[in-house]
């Protein structure tokens, strides 16, 4: 086999072995209900280090200026998984009563929360107790 032709094996090889950056989340774009009203971020109780498990199990989706300073306690602390409408910025905090560390995710798909720092040591990962949503 020519080196080329090996090469180019290795890179279709390298680049089917990639994951997918959005996996089986929704796209941003498309965080609407069916009546076509606008949601402002969906957040998920389930991630995996395979990116097309992502976003699974329990739902729960929040309408634009959503104000939670104390989650529902099913759902405090197990969010593992969130997507981000076009125009929207949803704001976490990792103690109830908007208390802790807080990061800000702009529009966009966030499959694993374990690649996003939270300190030195902690990810966002099971580890969102207070939240709000707005939408521009």
């Amino acid at each position: 086999m020519s080196p080329l032709r090996l090469l180019l094996l290795a890179l279709a090889l390298a680049l089917a072995a990639l994951p997918c950056a959005q996996g089986a989340c929704p796209a941003s774009a498309d965080l609407k209900h069916s009546n076509g009203t606008r949601t402002c971020a969906k957040l998920y109780d389930k991630s995996d280090p395979y990116y097309e498990n992502c976003c699974r199990g329990a739902e729960l989706s929040l309408e634009p200026g959503a104000d939670l300073p104390y989650l529902p306690s099913n759902w405090a602390n197990t969010v593992s998984s969130l997507v981000v409408a076009p125009r929207c910025e949803l704001t976490v905090w990792s103690r109830q009563g908007k208390a802790g560390k807080t990061r800000k995710f702009s529009a966009g798909t966030y499959p694993r929360l374990e690649e996003y720092r939270r300190g030195v040591l902690g990810n966002w990962s099971n580890a969102i107790s207070a939240l709000y949503c707005r939408c521009s």
